[in-house]
C-alpha cells in the first residue's frame, strides 16, 4: 500500500528514504503480531532514533513523527503546530475511547499517573495548548529549539531506569534536556486507533479501525481514503435478513450520506426508505390517511400533544411494517438515520440472531437500540447471554422485527389512535405504565426482546452542539399555522446519566477510565 501511494507522490517529496523489510515476520517469544516485546521496542526506538538522526544530517528545521495508524485528517496541521513556536508539540488525536497521544501525568518510575486535567483536555473542555509530561504516536519536534539536540530514542539517556517503552524513553529524553512538550487541542486534527491487546491480532485491529473510521463519520472531518491507495472490493450483505431498511428524510442529505457510508464500510446492503416529512402534513392529508390522536395522550416529560415531526415518524416506520406484511418478508433491519454503531456491531448482529435461531426462541421485536427506563427490572433469556426481555423503552433508531410481528403491529390500527411509535412499541409489548393508554389496544402480545449490551445508540443528545430533531422541533399535530416548538429539554433526549456514571462519554466502545491508556 505505502508502496503504491510513493509511486504516484513520491516526487512530490525532496528526499524519500524508502526501505521495506518482509522478515523477520514475528519476534521471539511474542504471544501474537500485537505484542510488544522488548526487541520489538528496541527496533522501533532504533527506527525513530535513525529517522531522528536523518532529519538532522539533512538539516531540517522541523521533524513530524507519525505513526501508520494515526490518521491526519486536518491539511493545516503542519502549519498549526509550527506557529506555536514550541519544541515539542503534538495535536491531540481522536479516538474511540478516552485514549489519545498524551499524558498529563507521570510517576517518577515513569509510570502513568492519573490527573484532574486529562479528562477536560481530551473532552476539550478546556482548550489551548498544554504543557505535558509526554506525547507519543504523532508531535512535531523543533530541531532549531534549544535543547533538542539532546533528544534521543536510541540508546536511551545513560541515567535511564524507566520502561523499556519508546514513549516512556522520549518522555525521559524530553524531562532530562529541559525540553518542553506540550499537546494542543484547539482545532479537531485526526484520528488514533484504540491499541489491541498483546493476544489479539490484525483481525481485531482491522475491526477497530472500521469502527474508527465510523467515528468520524459523525464527529467529523471524515477520513476519506486517499486516491492514491487500491482498496480490498467491498461485498456488502443483508446479514441473512430479507431486508435492511434506513429511513431517511431527504431534507437531511448529512445524516443521509453519512448512514449510507458508515453501512459501506460495514460492508451492510442497506435500502434507503425517505421518511414522512412532517412538515408537509396538514389536517386533511391527516385526515385522509385516517390519521387521529390517541384520546388524552400527553408527552410523559414535557406534557406537550404529538408533534407532526413524531406523525411522520409513525407513518415512515409504519410504511415499513405494511411493506414486510405485503412481501411476506420472514425478519428484517429496521435503521432512522441517526443510528451510531456500536464497534463490530454487524458481526455482534449476525451472532445475535444465529445464538436466537439455535434456541429457536419466538420474537416479533429486538431492539438494537434503545433507551432503557428501568433495565434493572429486565429479566435475561435462558441460553441467550446477549439477549433480555424489553421492558419500557425509548427510541426506535434501531431494531429487528419478523413477519408476525409486522402483522401484530398493523392488526392494533394504530393509525386511529396515534401516539409517538416509541411509546406505541411498550404497549403492544405490554410495558408501557400508562393503563390509559394501553386499554385502547388488544391484544399487546408482541414478543419484544432487546440486544444486551446495545448494538447501537443515537450520534448526538439534547444538548450536544450538532444535535437536532425533527420530532421535537416542529408544529403540534392538530396545528396547521406552520409555527415551530422546540421542546428541546425533553428527558427521552438527553443522554442517560447511567451510562456517564458507569464510564460511558457518548463513545460507542462504552469506555471507562483506564482507556485513557
Amino acid at each position: 500500500m505505502l508502496q503504491e501511494w510513493l509511486a504516484a507522490v513520491g516526487d512530490d517529496y525532496a528526499a524519500v528514504v524508502w526501505r521495506p523489510e518482509g522478515e523477520p515476520r514475528s519476534y521471539p517469544d511474542e504471544e501474537g503480531p500485537k505484542h510488544w516485546t522488548k526487541e520489538r521496542h528496541q527496533f522501533l526506538m532504533e527506527l525513530k532514533q535513525e529517522a531522528l538522526t536523518f532529519a538532522r544530517d539533512w538539516g531540517a528545521d522541523y521533524i513530524l513523527f507519525a505513526d501508520t495508524d494515526n490518521i491526519l485528517t486536518n491539511n493545516q496541521t503542519l502549519r498549526l503546530l509550527i506557529e506555536q513556536g514550541l519544541p515539542v508539540v503534538a495535536p491531540m488525536l481522536d479516538s474511540q475511547t478516552y485514549y489519545s497521544n498524551f499524558w498529563c501525568g507521570i510517576t517518577p518510575q515513569g509510570y502513568y499517573r492519573r490527573t484532574a486535567d486529562y479528562f477536560p483536555t481530551k473532552n476539550r473542555q478546556r482548550r489551548g495548548c498544554f504543557r505535558v509530561p509526554m506525547v507519543h504516536s504523532t508531535f512535531l519536534v523543533s530541531l532549531r529549539a534549544e535543547g533538542t539536540e539532546q533528544l534521543c530514542f536510541y540508546p536511551p539517556h545513560p541515567n535511564y531506569t524507566w520502561p523499556f517503552d519508546d514513549i516512556i524513553v522520549f518522555a525521559y529524553a524530553c524531562q532530562a534536556a529541559g525540553v518542553s512538550a506540550h499537546v494542543c487541542n484547539e482545532h479537531r486534527y485526526g484520528y488514533m486507533n484504540v491499541p489491541v491487546k498483546s493476544h489479539q491480532g490484525l483481525e481485531d485491529e482491522r475491526v477497530n479501525f472500521i469502527h474508527l473510521i465510523l467515528e468520524a463519520l459523525v464527529h467529523g472531518p471524515p477520513m476519506w481514503a486517499s486516491a492514491h491507495v487500491s482498496r480490498p472490493p467491498k461485498r456488502p450483505s443483508k446479514m441473512g435478513f430479507d431486508e435492511v431498511f434506513v429511513i431517511s428524510l431527504a431534507h437531511r442529505p448529512n445524516r443521509r450520506e453519512r448512514m449510507l457510508s458508515s453501512l459501506w464500510e460495514m460492508e451492510i446492503s442497506g435500502r434507503l426508505v425517505d421518511a414522512v416529512d412532517g412538515r408537509t402534513l396538514n389536517s386533511s392529508v391527516m385526515r385522509s390517511l385516517g390519521v387521529d390522536l390517541l384520546p388524552g395522550y400527553q408527552d410523559p416529560y414535557s406534557g406537550r400533544t404529538l408533534t407532526k415531526g413524531e406523525v411522520g415518524c409513525f407513518l415512515s416506520h409504519y410504511s415499513i411494517w405494511e411493506e414486510v406484511v405485503a412481501r411476506g418478508l420472514a425478519q428484517v433491519v429496521v435503521f432512522e438515520d441517526d443510528v451510531r454503531f456500536e464497534s463490530n456491531f454487524k458481526m455482534r448482529l449476525e451472532r445475535l440472531m444465529k445464538e436466537v435461531e439455535a434456541e429457536k426462541l419466538p420474537w416479533d421485536l429486538i431492539y438494537l437500540g434503545r433507551k432503557q427506563v428501568n433495565p434493572e427490572e429486565e429479566a435475561a433469556v435462558e441460553g441467550l447471554p446477549h439477549l433480555v426481555v424489553a421492558g419500557y423503552s425509548y427510541w426506535t433508531l434501531a431494531y429487528v422485527l419478523s413477519l408476525a410481528g409486522a402483522r401484530k403491529l398493523l392488526a392494533s390500527q394504530p393509525l386511529r389512535r396515534m401516539l409517538p411509535v416509541d411509546e406505541f412499541l411498550p404497549i403492544m409489548f405490554d410495558q408501557h405504565p400508562n393503563e390509559q393508554y394501553k386499554a385502547h389496544f388488544w391484544p399487546r402480545d408482541l414478543r419484544a426482546f432487546s440486544a444486551r449490551p446495545l448494538l447501537a445508540a443515537p450520534t448526538h443528545y439534547a444538548g450536544d452542539a450538532e444535535w437536532l430533531s425533527d420530532t421535537e422541533t416542529s408544529s403540534p399535530w392538530d396545528d396547521d399555522s406552520g409555527r415551530l416548538i422546540s421542546w428541546s429539554g425533553s428527558y427521552k433526549t438527553l443522554r442517560d446519566p447511567r451510562l456517564d456514571l458507569a464510564g460511558s462519554s457518548g463513545h460507542s466502545l462504552h469506555p471507562h477510565p483506564q482507556d485513557e491508556l
